[in-house]
């Protein structure tokens, strides 16, 4: 039954994806974060869904008649430099093929990230970009919560069987960064049932990421609402929910996970933690010994330890955003992942300042505080998850910047708008009120 569900839906929406690309990105979107073909167990499992939305969707990008435009900022230009300069590592990768093969898939969700910039401009695709991608993650997060609560937090909660957050950590950290997506969709919703529904969501999604027993998740989630509470304007308020409501996630957990958590304090103790602190100074000597290009794509590999490790057998994936970066991209590289960063930090804060006066365009700064909270989580939880290239952090960026352009394209409408009211002469000269 799952399996027909999702073959209808699909191939209900390809004939609009054809002659619509937004649909097509929107399909492509819910097909990668929610993964519904993983929760079947029939022909729809190991289907090709993401193959055949690609496909079809970057057909009717390339036809459609629609004026496609890739706001150009300096967020931009260095998300794109860091695409290029991927394909440049894998040609000096170490191990070419695997390299290869990873670009490939790193490429394809940077190449959706881009049609996004370029068709899905204006609130309303904004919403509808956020909308898919939030629920298509939120609902392992309410999955989730429901089966910890059910099973006193016994046992760990994963994501879809062969997806990007598949294990634990991932899951984790995916829902850290869409919980305050799911804060912002209920300010904005009118129906009083779905605002409560999606609070509720947030609940079930803070039970979820406990559930997932991921001690970097823990930090996160920590350093998200410490920001959070700073942001807030209730800060008393807020304070007050979190003072009743954090006790009682807690102490519904078991014992052990008790003892995991304690072992942040000890990871000296710990054979992981030492394991991913291995892991990193490996990074470092390959960067070290290759600083321009790293080792490319899939360098955190038994045979490279040997090489680079200080504990040569001792091998562990990357574990973290910035010594997969450096080790994968090279010094080069991880300036310009770090950029990336830095400037989606400093859009979101523009973005927030230009919109702040603007009644009408309140929407846009609450989205913009929101992706700054959940950029919290991410380069928190980054420091100790291997996701650098993470199709949900750059998602968020990409409805980052078409959130800023929407304000700069509004706020210039208005001064466009004054300057005519202002100069009734230039309506006798035929002129237009232009963006």
């Amino acid at each position: 039954m799952r399996d027909i569900f999702v073959f209808a839906i699909v191939f209900a929406f390809l004939p609009l994806a054809l002659f619509r690309t937004p649909v097509g990105i929107l399909l492509w979107n819910w097909i990668g974060f929610m993964n519904p073909h993983r929760l079947g167990w029939g022909p729809a499992f190991h289907f090709k869904f993401g193959v055949l939305i690609g496909g079809v969707t970057l057909l009717s990008f390339l036809f459609s008649r629609d004026k496609k435009m890739i706001p150009i900022t300096p967020l931009v230009f260095a998300l794109f430099l860091f695409v290029l300069w991927m394909f440049v590592t894998t040609y000096f990768a170490l191990i070419p093929e695997d390299a290869g093969n990873q670009l490939s898939k790193v490429f394809k969700i940077q190449l959706f990230i881009f049609m996004a910039l370029s068709v899905m401009q204006g609130k309303k695709y904004i919403n509808q970009l956020l909308i898919v991608l939030t629920l298509s993650v939120a609902y392992f997060g309410v999955k989730g919560g429901i089966f910890t609560i059910l099973n006193g937090g016994s046992f760990l909660v994963l994501g879809p069987k062969g997806s990007q957050i598949e294990d634990n950590n991932t899951l984790a950290l995916a829902l850290i960064m869409v919980v305050p997506m799911l804060v912002y969709l209920s300010k904005y919703t009118n129906n009083k049932w779905l605002k409560w529904l999606l609070i509720a969501s947030c609940f079930l999604c803070g039970f979820s990421i406990l559930g997932s027993q991921s001690r970097g998740a823990l930090l996160a989630a920590s350093a998200m609402i410490l920001f959070l509470m700073m942001k807030s304007q209730k800060k008393l308020l807020m304070a007050g929910i979190l003072i009743l409501f954090i006790p009682v996630l807690v102490n519904f957990m078991p014992s052990h996970w008790f003892e995991r958590m304690n072992t942040i304090q000890t990871y000296e103790e710990d054979a992981s933690a030492m394991g991913r602190i291995n892991a990193w100074h490996f990074a470092y000597n390959l960067a070290k010994d290759r600083p321009f290009v790293g080792g490319g794509f899939e360098t955190f590999r038994p045979g490279l330890f040997q090489r680079y490790a200080p504990v040569p057998d001792d091998y562990h994936d990357a574990h973290s955003i910035y010594f997969e970066a450096l080790g994968e991209q090279g010094f080069v590289g991880l300036f310009l992942f770090l950029s990336i960063i830095g400037l989606t930090w400093t859009t979101s804060k523009k973005t927030q300042k230009l919109a702040k006066k603007h009644s009408d365009l309140k929407w846009a700064q609450d989205l913009a505080a929101m992706i700054q909270v959940s950029l919290i989580g991410y380069i928190v939880g980054g420091t100790f998850l291997g996701v650098a290239y993470f199709d949900l952090f750059y998602s968020l960026v990409a409805i980052l910047i078409l959130t800023h352009h929407e304000v700069k394209k509004n706020l210039g409408l208005q001064v466009s708008a004054a300057q005519l009211s202002n100069n009734p002469v230039l309506l006798t000269r035929g002129q237009h009120v232009t963006n």
